[in-house]
């Protein structure tokens, strides 16, 4: 061997265990870092070729590996737009210039100015939009999705368009008897409607239903019940709501038996409200959930993977994007097959173990030591040497 291979031999080991010790740093300080995935430098010989006589030193290289696959530790929070993935895949975010990443970074709180949702590196939660104008997920492709910003979904009525009436209509009352009651219906902008109702009993097995609006139009139809107290078809009386929609009511849950009257009444439809909070069911649905009670859902977020996680290149953020050795992004809902879940009011931890973490330190001091060892004689044996030609 050279002296100046024993140098080169030196020089490469120091150069590949600072190598180790840069990952084994950025995996301690990044110990804490919500869905951090853990980097390892991995080693390999290159070897020249000797001969009998003299041995042709080589080096070592390495290459930085990230466990980008291994799900890291849940742990449970009190904010409900703390999300972690609990199996296969990835949120779907972009930068402020709209380039998207992936993540498992799920710390995501509402913005201020915006509205929409970021998490500590400033990266925006992307999702489908389930109200007007919403688009249909691609396998294989990020584009379609919009930010999850539930500040668009504030103060919105609904209208009523269907109802229930029930309850019994009792057997023993006299022909001619009548009963008057009212249902709160909303129109095209929120406001309250109240619908008159109108029973009266035309004979032992039919009573006369009359509904009139604000207006004073009125819709008539007969409930008729069968032996047994129960109501026959047809069961639905339709109208128009004044300024609203057509509106049907059902009444398939009447009765008509020995007792006393007990009628119960419900319809769709809302007054103006603001959003109050969001909700995130496991499949990825985000519910809007308004003042009054109501909720409409509002986004549906994807999860994202490719064929080769660990071969997604890292960026600054806690963010990754697709390479060629990780293969193209495949677009899915949580639950689906090949992809995992969603919990609300959770975050995945780093999967760095800090014990592990010490031990290479170690170790990645005890080899840098070593090869400097063999630089330095490399270095003091070339000096004798050149020594000699003087």
């Amino acid at each position: 061997m050279s002296l100046y291979g024993v140098l080169r031999s030196g020089v490469s080991g120091m150069t590949a265990q600072s190598n180790k010790l840069g990952t084994v740093a950025e995996n301690i300080q990044n110990s804490g870092t919500n869905g951090y995935k853990r980097a390892s430098t991995e080693f390999s010989s290159l070897i020249l070729p000797s001969s009998e006589g003299a041995y042709n030193s080589g080096s070592v290289t390495s290459a930085v590996r990230y466990t980008i696959s291994d799900q890291g530790p849940i742990s449970y929070t009190t904010s409900a737009t703390d999300l972690a993935i609990s199996g296969n895949g990835f949120f779907v975010v972009s930068d402020p210039k709209g380039t998207p990443y992936l993540t498992r970074a799920g710390n995501f709180v509402v913005d201020g100015k915006t509205g929409n949702l970021l998490n500590s590196a400033g990266f925006t939660l992307m999702g489908f939009n389930l109200g007007d104008g919403a688009t249909t997920a691609s396998l294989n492709s990020l584009d379609g999705m919009v930010p999850v910003n539930l500040a668009s979904f504030g103060m919105q009525a609904s209208a009523s368009t269907n109802g229930t009436f029930t309850g019994n209509l009792p057997y023993g009352a006299e022909v001619g008897a009548t009963k008057q009651s009212s249902l709160q219906v909303y129109d095209n902008v929120g406001n309250p409607v109240k619908i008159g109702i109108m029973l009266e009993k035309v004979d032992n097995t039919t009573w006369t239903m009359t509904v009139t609006d604000p207006e004073g139009t009125a819709t008539t139809m007969d409930l008729k019940f069968d032996g047994n107290g129960n109501i026959e078809p047809p069961t639905d009386l339709t109208f128009t709501i004044p300024n609203g929609k057509s509106f049907t009511l059902d009444m398939k849950g009447m009765t008509q038996l020995a007792g006393e009257y007990s009628l119960a009444g419900a319809a769709n439809g809302n007054a103006p409200s603001a959003v109050k909070s969001a909700e995130f069911a496991s499949d990825g649905t985000v519910y809007a959930v308004y003042e009054d009670g109501s909720r409409i859902a509002a986004y549906r977020i994807p999860l994202a993977t490719v064929p080769s996680p660990d071969n997604l290149n890292p960026r600054a953020g806690n963010v990754y994007e697709a390479t060629n050795t990780s293969g193209g992004y495949q677009v899915g809902f949580p639950g689906a097959i090949g992809f995992g879940t969603i919990s609300s009011g959770a975050l995945e931890g780093s999967n760095v173990d800090i014990g592990t973490e010490l031990t290479a330190m170690i170790e990645a001091q005890t080899s840098y030591t070593a090869n400097s060892k063999v630089f330095q004689t490399g270095s003091e044996l070339l000096d004798v040497l050149m020594n000699l030609k003087r």
